[in-house]
């Protein structure tokens, strides 16, 4: 079966794009799918345990949110906004920089908080390699001197509260330019009901890149290359997840994020380490899963390799109906908004 990109398109009005968190976060709206029967169930994210049964596994991606984006000015006066993505050293970075035509290699560029940065290198769509100069550590710097970086969609300054709300409450790892906001109804409450429930939590990383907002520009789908994305899982991980299985309990994937990384390592050879390495793995239907029997994730952009995802494992006909429900009673769509729970 191949997918063509044209398939993923829908209409959103854009009041539902959701530019602010809901408080609590297990407040918001859950569109709950049944794939076996079709049933589409419209709920709240707090009643998510009356879905997972004793002996079930939570899979969560605990990567956290750096303060990547930083604001400059060029010698000309020109601002400068530069995305970090990954350090090549200590105080050297790959960064996606915007307006980046104009930045050559030598120049230098004045960053808040009385930094600098010089362009050593230039890459494909944006991208340069920056080496700073700062007043603090780096990474201290970043925490006193970056933003948030808030998808582009949101299309409002990020504030003090973004750093606590669009970071999940168990991330622990930095390296992420994106939330995995799948993770972000999660409250501290709720995840200890569902462990005296009896649902079992078990951890991975998978630092989120850019890449994850990059429309489909292919005819098809299959014809997508997704960015890579650095992940890790470890051995307890690994046998928890193994454990589930044979224990006919159920997978539960908490965002796209970690169905890449378990649909990635199910189809590497078995060994009883940890595994880590870079995911570029594009899900699309027909995907045949063979980690993950359920997903809780957002609503996602048309034409774009996350609902594709989604439709791998709802089907294309029942993921456009439910997206046509949602849009219908008003959910509110993307990185702040509502989640749909796929059985």
């Amino acid at each position: 079966m191949t997918l063509r990109s044209d398939q993923l398109d829908y209409d959103l009005p854009p009041e539902l794009i959701a530019k602010e968190p809901v408080t609590p976060r297990d407040q918001c709206r859950l569109l709950v799918v049944h794939t076996d029967t079709g049933q589409i169930e419209h709920r709240h994210f707090f009643e998510v345990p009356e879905y997972l049964q004793r002996g079930d596994c939570l899979v969560v991606n605990t990567t956290k949110v750096r303060k990547a984006r930083l604001l400059g000015q060029r010698r000309t006066g020109g601002r400068v906004e530069a995305l970090l993505l990954r350090p090549s050293s200590a105080n050297t970075w790959e960064a996606l920089c915007r307006p980046a035509a104009k930045l050559k290699p030598g120049e230098v560029i004045k960053f808040d908080g009385k930094a600098t940065g010089e362009i050593v290198d230039t890459g494909d769509e944006g991208r340069r390699t920056i080496r700073f100069d700062t007043p603090l550590p780096f990474d201290e710097y970043l925490e006193c001197y970056g933003h948030v970086p808030l998808p582009p969609y949101i299309n409002r300054p990020d504030r003090p509260d973004d750093a606590e709300t669009y970071q999940t409450v168990y991330a622990n790892t930095p390296g992420a330019v994106a939330a995995p906001t799948a993770g972000l109804h999660f409250t501290e409450a709720l995840l200890e009901k569902l462990k005296s429930n009896g649902v079992n939590r078990a951890e991975l990383i998978l630092h989120v890149g850019p890449g994850t907002f990059r429309p489909l520009l292919t005819e098809t789908v299959q014809e997508h290359k997704l960015d890579p994305e650095w992940f890790q899982v470890s051995a307890e991980t690994r046998q928890q997840i193994e454990g589930t299985r044979s224990g006919n309990g159920r997978v539960i994937a908490v965002g796209t994020t970690s169905v890449r990384v378990l649909e990635t390592i199910a189809a590497q050879e078995a060994s009883e380490g940890g595994l880590e390495g870079w995911a570029d793995l594009l899900i699309a239907p027909p995907h045949e899963f063979r980690l993950v029997d359920a997903i809780i994730t957002n609503f996602h952009l048309p034409r774009t390799s996350l609902l594709a995802l989604v439709a791998a494992r709802a089907g294309l006909e029942l993921t456009l109906e439910a997206y046509r429900q949602a849009i219908e009673k008003r959910y509110r769509f993307y990185s702040y908004g509502d989640a749909m729970l796929i059985l």
